[in-house]
């Protein structure tokens, strides 16, 4: 198990570095002016988006890219470093076209779309010049149970027709919003296995049924792309636009949570590297008492701790990228379920660390930190609750303690 990055990758995180600390960093500052306006930095992005592709610096995140298909192929392992750089910055991915939900979005139209989804919903999707939804979580239920969900997606003759109210469905106010990925109902026997009863539908821009309800903010946490709650009420779309098998919606599920779980935690482990030298700065350049602030005890106690836990994070996110390319997704849930509760709460607690250093100044925008920190409380729903992880590992943990004890 070796976790050297190769020289293509090295080679590739210093260029990126390099085009964030001369183009991305310095366009924050207008971002959030222009995103607190209550408007999406689209020409902001969609400049800085054409140079990312034009020194190739675009679609990293993709194992399975085809030779004609635009961007890097890179491994997970390789994606890893890339990730974690962009992630210093929470709207940043989207400039290099690596941004969720579009990146999971992407993967599993790649395994399971048509020849026409792809023409229609994939090729826009990679070349940066649509966004997309998913429309899995639903209000009404308890979705860490996915078997709850009650949205229904009934065939009639050549259409779907579709109803149910979903929530968090990040991008869908994006100004290049284009379609929306909705998990339903198809198969209502009560008597069908409970995982075989889900499909995936692409219900595009400007189906008849299809609205926006409100914006959800999470924690005040401002995202101009929008965390809606979107209703479906007798959405009709063409049975071509089925993903993959009717009543596969599971299997199509967890091949795209796999990815989209693991990139979060990249991500989220730039953004606590971030907190961690804000932290470090601040402590060298303000004092109390008559001494700075890096000279108290506790202080340096926090940085440590810091520096390391980021580190046994960001092994553990090798680990489990390092399984994913070996021996697959599925291999790998363990491992993903395990960082995904560990990057979660790292982010909280050494964001935490960082809010306190800088006082009162921490809960305010002068600094990212209550922005990161706002973010790193709600992972620990993203893409399944922590209690949910944990369950998974346990019993994994279990079942392999079954088959010491029987031997």
């Amino acid at each position: 198990m070796d976790f050297a990055y190769p020289e293509k990758v090295l080679a590739l995180r210093e260029r990126l570095t390099r085009f964030m600390q001369d183009g991305v960093y310095p366009a924050d500052a207008e971002y959030h002016q222009i995103a607190h306006e209550g408007r999406y930095p689209e020409a902001l992005i969609d400049g800085l988006k054409e140079k990312a592709r034009s020194e190739g610096l675009w679609n990293l995140f993709l194992p399975g890219l085809k030779e004609d298909e635009p961007g890097t192929r890179l491994t997970n392992l390789e994606y890893a470093p890339l990730a974690e750089v962009m992630g210093k910055l929470p709207w940043a991915s989207e400039v290099f076209n690596c941004s969720a939900p579009d990146t999971g979005n992407m993967e599993i139209l790649h395994m399971f779309g048509t020849p026409e989804q792809k023409e229609r919903f994939l090729l826009p999707l990679m070349n940066g010049t649509m966004r997309s939804s998913v429309g899995i979580t639903e209000p009404d239920v308890a979705s860490s149970d996915p078997t709850n969900l009650q949205c229904t997606i009934r065939r009639e003759g050549d259409s779907y027709v579709i109803n149910g109210r979903k929530w968090f469905n990040t991008g869908a106010l994006h100004p290049k919003w284009g379609f929306c990925l909705v998990m339903g109902i198809t198969n209502d026997d009560p008597a069908a296995p409970k995982h075989t009863r889900h499909s995936f539908v692409i219900v595009p821009k400007g189906t008849t049924g299809f609205r926006v309800v409100r914006d959800v903010p999470i924690l005040h946490h401002h995202a101009p792309e929008g965390h809606s709650e979107v209703e479906f009420a007798d959405v009709r779309v063409p049975v071509s636009n089925l993903l993959g098998e009717e009543n596969a919606g599971f299997a199509i599920a967890q091949a795209r949570l796999g990815p989209g779980r693991i990139h979060h935690c990249m991500r989220t482990i730039g953004q606590c590297e971030l907190a961690l030298d804000l932290m470090c700065r601040r402590a060298l350049g303000r004092s109390t008492f008559g001494k700075p602030l890096a000279d108290n005890a506790n202080i340096q106690d926090w940085i440590a701790e810091s520096r390391i836990e980021i580190d046994q994070a960001r092994l553990l996110n090798l680990k489990a990228a390092w399984t994913m390319d070996k021996f697959g997704n599925k291999a790998a849930r363990t491992d993903v379920s395990a960082i995904k509760v560990v990057a979660a709460r790292l982010q909280t607690r050494v964001v935490d660390r960082a809010m306190q250093v800088f006082g009162a100044a921490g809960l305010t925008p002068d600094t990212p930190l209550a922005y990161l920190y706002t973010w790193g409380r709600a992972l620990r729903y993203i893409d399944g609750p922590d209690e949910v992880h944990l369950r998974g590992i346990a019993r994994e943990e279990l079942k392999a303690a079954k088959a010491r004890i029987a031997l």
